[in-house]
């Protein structure tokens, strides 16, 4: 019982940590667009929008249990990235939270990790068939 408890508020911890990326970028996309822009990355607006439709994904997979494995694969890529370009070493001068930002997206990667290696557990999961994902 402990074991399902703990798998499911993961997968709650996990979708509403997406989730909430999601909405402040919808609530906003004109923001996250000029965040994008700063960083110097290219169609800025188009990339926040991508970036949104992304974690409403994740979010939906986390939540439901849907794909779970591709979905902890896909958003360890994602926030390891990010951790790169808005958190880079180019950013430690300015300011030494830049690092502290940068350091806690790998622990973020490490239980997403985690999490596609061992699934959504038994309990409220939506059963999908995946061809790259075998158990």
């Amino acid at each position: 019982m402990s074991k399902t408890i703990a798998i499911l508020l993961a997968r709650l911890i996990f979708g509403a940590v997406f989730a909430m990326a999601m909405s402040f970028k919808f609530m906003d996309i004109q923001s996250t667009a000029s965040y994008i822009a700063a960083a110097g990355f290219p169609f800025p607006l188009f990339l926040a929008w991508v970036a949104a439709f992304f974690e409403l994904g994740l979010t939906l997979a986390f939540l439901t249990g849907a794909f779970f494995s591709e979905a902890s694969v896909l958003a360890g890529i994602y926030v390891v990235f990010l951790a790169f370009a808005f958190h880079g070493s180019s950013h430690w001068s300015s300011s030494q939270a830049e690092f502290g930002f940068f350091v806690d997206h790998f622990t973020f990667l490490a239980g997403l990790l985690f999490a596609a290696v061992h699934g959504p557990g038994d309990t409220l999961v939506l059963r999908t068939r995946s061809p790259l994902m075998a158990r």
